[in-house]
């Protein structure tokens, strides 16, 4: 079952100060702009009132600064079908000028199996946002046993002209398996009977997918299990629904920490890539750098951000719309 909310803030607008260190230039959006900076897309915390979605700025990849006193910038109540959302992925769209988020449709105090759906939302502007909530197992047939959807994000599948909305799903018993199904031209709904994306050799679990693509290639992050531990591993593959993953068997984060929700972005101007994940166990939240997307370096001493993230996701900006966002949501801080 769907059901479509519209949501329109209305905050008072202060302006934000930003450091001095420089902007890198990148090139241009499909509208012809150019990237100044990134939006940050993120939650807080297991409670009721931080499952919820929260934005942070930065002009270098490095320092974020959370929006609206790091308070949510979205009412989960209004957006949702449990009350709280969790996992916010945001994407730009391939016009660049629209803008696509999905969110875990859950609150973590009814249980770790207690959510059934997932919320898609859309944007032209970063400040309005309509909202769809779509629930799996009342959707579809032969979900009797589904016990949660996990961490949908969103990628634009070339092949097909269409966004792929994934997630992560388990059913009764079995491990968590990542399921994929094509969004609506209208970013409502999805079309079609979810499928398995990416089914490991080993059976293991996963949960968390997270895809970049780089050079033709698609990479897919995941948290798994197995039997030499836990954390982040990629396959790759040039189709996305070819069913030819190839699988590097290694764990890519560089901590021995228990670490999920991880997210990569590329820096503006730059071939270095930016893994960051969640610390869950431990409350903290690191970012590692990489050229390769295969090794990765922790650069937690590089990084500044006057609040503690959950999952998140990371796109870059443009100067009009971090303006658009700073005077909507910004804040008079002191300069990082």
């Amino acid at each position: 079952m769907t059901t479509k909310t519209s949501i329109i803030l209305s905050l008072c607008c202060l302006c934000l100060g930003f450091g001095c260190r420089s902007v890198s230039r990148y090139a241009a959006t499909p509208s012809g702009e150019e990237y100044v900076g990134y939006l940050f897309a993120y939650f807080t915390g297991n409670r009721v009132d931080e499952e919820s979605i929260h934005f942070a700025i930065s002009t270098d990849g490095y320092r974020y600064t959370a929006l609206n006193g790091n308070q949510p910038v979205l009412d989960s109540k209004a957006i949702s079908s449990t009350g709280g959302v969790r996992d916010p992925h945001i994407l730009r769209g391939k016009d660049g000028r629209q803008y696509f988020m999905v969110a875990t449709d859950m609150t973590s105090s009814k249980g770790w199996d207690s959510n059934r759906a997932m919320v898609l939302l859309k944007s032209d502007d970063l400040i309005h946002w309509t909202s769809s909530v779509v629930n799996i197992q009342n959707k579809y047939s032969g979900q009797e046993n589904l016990k949660r959807v996990w961490a949908p994000q969103t990628v634009f599948d070339a092949e097909v002209g269409k966004y792929m909305v994934y997630w992560s799903m388990k059913h009764g018993n079995a491990n968590d398996i990542i399921f994929y199904a094509y969004a609506n031209d209208d970013f409502t709904d999805l079309e079609g009977e979810p499928k398995p994306l990416f089914i490991p050799r080993s059976g293991d679990l996963n949960i968390d997918g997270d895809i970049i693509v780089k050079d033709g290639l698609y990479y897919l992050f995941r948290k798994t299990n197995s039997a030499q531990g836990s954390g982040i591993k990629v396959a790759t593959t040039r189709s996305l629904t070819s069913g030819q993953w190839e699988e590097d068997e290694r764990f890519v984060q560089p901590t021995r920490l228990d670490v999920e929700g991880s997210s990569v972005f590329r820096l503006i101007n730059s071939d270095t890539y930016i893994l960051m994940y969640d610390l869950y166990r431990d409350g903290g939240f690191q970012f590692t750098k990489s050229t390769d997307l295969k090794n990765f370096t922790i650069i937690d001493q590089e990084v500044q951000m006057d609040f503690k993230p959950r999952h998140g996701s990371i796109i870059p900006i443009t100067q009009a719309e971090l303006d658009r966002l700073n005077a909507m949501w910004g804040n008079r801080v002191p300069a990082l």
